[in-house]
Formats: structure tokens, C-alpha cells, sequence
């Protein structure tokens, strides 16, 4: 049972101190949970660009994906179905920025 000054490795499961940077026992680097978190935030944003101007590619753009958000402002999003399905990324929390990284709804606690 681990206490607050304790977490897990997400590699390996072995318990470490809260303050750890790598895992001791399989040396793995730990990411930074409260440094990772601005990328959630940007859910309702994304989500409301998609459903306002979604047609258009808003959300595309404000994710750093030009290429498609061109193509989709062309195509007034793929005539609808695009749009669509874009939302419905959004909405499950499956749509991903140009890095990969995806942009979920913040969870509560």
C-alpha cells in the first residue's frame, strides 16, 4: 500500500518517492503529471471552436494541424462528415494535436 509521499513507476509498478525523477529500479524517466496538464486544458477550447466554426477547420488550426485545416476549409469540412466525425474525436477525447498528444477532458477528482 503506498502513502502520499509515494508513487508508482509507469513502466515497471515498483513503488518510489513521490519526488522521483527516474525509476530506480528500472531506470526509466517519469513524465511530469502537473507539467503535462496544460494540454487538457485546451479541451473546451478546441471543442468549441469545432462546433462553432468546425466546418471551416477552427479546431484544426488552434492544434497546429495546418495542412488538414486547409484542406478542411476547402472541402467546408468534407462537405459535413468530416465535421462530424471531428467532433465526435473531441467529444470521446480521441482527437490529438500535430504532436500526437491527445486533448481529453480534464478528469475530476
Amino acid at each position: 500500500m503506498r502513502n502520499e509521499n509515494e508513487k508508482y513507476c509507469f513502466s515497471c509498478g515498483t513503488t518510489m518517492d513521490s519526488r522521483a525523477v527516474i525509476c530506480p529500479k528500472c531506470g526509466v524517466p517519469q513524465p511530469d503529471i502537473n507539467r503535462n496538464t496544460s494540454v487538457n486544458t485546451r479541451w473546451l477550447a478546441v471543442f468549441l471552436l469545432a462546433l462553432i466554426v468546425g466546418v471551416f477547420g477552427a479546431h484544426r488550426f488552434y492544434t497546429g494541424r495546418i495542412g488538414s485545416g486547409i484542406l478542411m476549409l476547402i472541402t467546408i469540412g468534407g462537405l459535413g462528415i468530416w465535421y462530424l466525425i471531428d467532433l465526435i474525436m473531441i467529444v470521446t477525447g480521441n482527437f490529438t494535436d500535430a504532436y500526437g498528444r491527445p486533448i481529453k477532458p480534464s478528469e475530476t477528482r
